[in-house]
């Protein structure tokens, strides 16, 4: 299983089609063809086992020199639940759903007292519509929960990134003593939007922008630490936020406490937030990520720039961020980024075509994606083992 995934096999039914046609899984499977629901159901039996693994390869690592926790690389990518975005529900049809489930369920409670004095039609089950509605409604109930819960989430989240951006405004005035330029940010608004989308066989994925197609699909946000020097996934945690502002602390949370902390962790832009350099900062760990997207391709007077002067001691996390990522040693981590985790990230999904997790369910999707990564640790530690 390990090598099917490590080759980009990832279907048991393509895996138990190698045994016969492959011959490195015929030597791996000692001859024998064991079918693909035995495979899914030890998948599926041991999916926990299988991520446990990640420790000790990751310890062998160690112990042969292959792998010295120093300075990491934190990036995510979209994954495509098993699940269609058509089936998703918004906020909005919920309550359109609630207006019409009740009177229908109050005429069913009329139609039943009337059946129970007269004979009904021939053919209606009136207490099976009934039940089929009352089921209706509880689902409609826990998807208004989960909304509900979802939107004091975000709102919270925007609360605070609105309040930083009232002192970042507020800072030049204090100094200056002339009004802060620009619109006034507007406060975010409590309760679930009209759009917020919810999924009732995928409930934990959500919709998020996809990329590729500059639409939205039902995703699941996949997190990879990446060690810089070894190029060695030592996190990844799969969360489904639609963007990276709380992706910061699960990785860094999730690293195996025998490896060590990491010095320092290059974040992409997205990361950058006051509440995520403080958390990384309160690991031990000192956080280089850019305030704001980066170019590809910097115009030559950047290069030439004279270093900026050193930001006030009461400048907002980010103007700090961006000053500390001028230096010789911030620009030197964070261009290592682009060159560690996102090669990491494009083998797997452009490579390998690990794009979908097949398995439905939040701690199913978590497990294929470790597995994924797993595969990853082995065909990294040959290279590090052989070379």
């Amino acid at each position: 299983m390990f090598y099917g995934y490590a080759t980009g096999t990832f279907s048991a039914r393509k895996i138990e089609r190698a045994t016969s046609e492959s011959m490195p899984c015929h030597f791996l499977a000692g001859g024998l063809h064991p079918e693909h629901d035995t495979m899914a159901n030890l998948r599926k039996t041991f999916l926990q086992a299988l991520q446990d693994l990640l420790v000790h390869i990751l310890l062998y690592a160690q112990e042969i020199g292959g792998l010295t926790l120093g300075h990491i690389s934190l990036d995510g990518t979209k994954l495509h639940a098993d699940a269609s975005k058509s089936s998703a529900i918004s906020a909005k049809r919920l309550l359109e759903l609630d207006s019409q489930l009740g009177p229908a369920v109050d005429t069913g409670f009329a139609l039943t007292e009337h059946a129970e004095q007269t004979e009904g039609p021939e053919g209606v089950g009136i207490a099976n519509e009934m039940a089929f509605r009352h089921e209706r409604l509880a689902n409609l109930a826990k998807a208004h929960a989960v909304l509900d819960a979802r939107a004091q989430e975000r709102y919270e989240a925007e609360q605070a990134a609105y309040d930083a951006t009232v002192r970042e405004r507020a800072a030049p005035s204090r100094q200056t003593g002339a009004p802060p330029r620009g619109r006034s940010p507007t406060p975010p608004p409590p309760g679930p939007r009209d759009k917020a989308q919810y999924h009732g066989t995928a409930p934990e994925s959500r919709i998020m922008k996809n990329s590729n197609n500059d639409g939205f699909e039902q995703h699941d946000n996949a997190q990879a630490a990446v060690e810089q020097e070894s190029f060695l996934i030592v996190a990844s945690p799969l969360s489904n936020h639609p963007n990276a502002q709380a992706e910061a602390s699960p990785p860094l949370d999730a690293i195996p406490l025998a490896l060590g902390k990491p010095q320092a962790g290059a974040l992409e832009h997205g990361y950058c937030s006051a509440t995520n350099i403080a958390a990384m900062e309160a690991r031990d760990s000192e956080p280089y990520s850019a305030p704001a997207r980066t170019p590809h391709h910097p115009s030559w007077q950047s290069y030439c720039a004279p270093p900026p002067a050193l930001p006030p001691a009461d400048a907002s996390p980010k103007v700090q961020m961006a000053s500390k990522l001028q230096s010789e040693l911030g620009a030197a981590i964070y261009r290592l980024r682009k060159c560690t985790v996102e090669p990491v990230l494009g083998m797997i999904k452009d490579i390998w075509g690990f794009r979908q997790c097949s398995l439905r369910g939040w701690p199913a999707a978590a497990g294929a994606w470790c597995l994924v990564c797993r595969a990853f640790h082995l065909k990294r530690r040959h290279i590090l083992t052989t070379s």
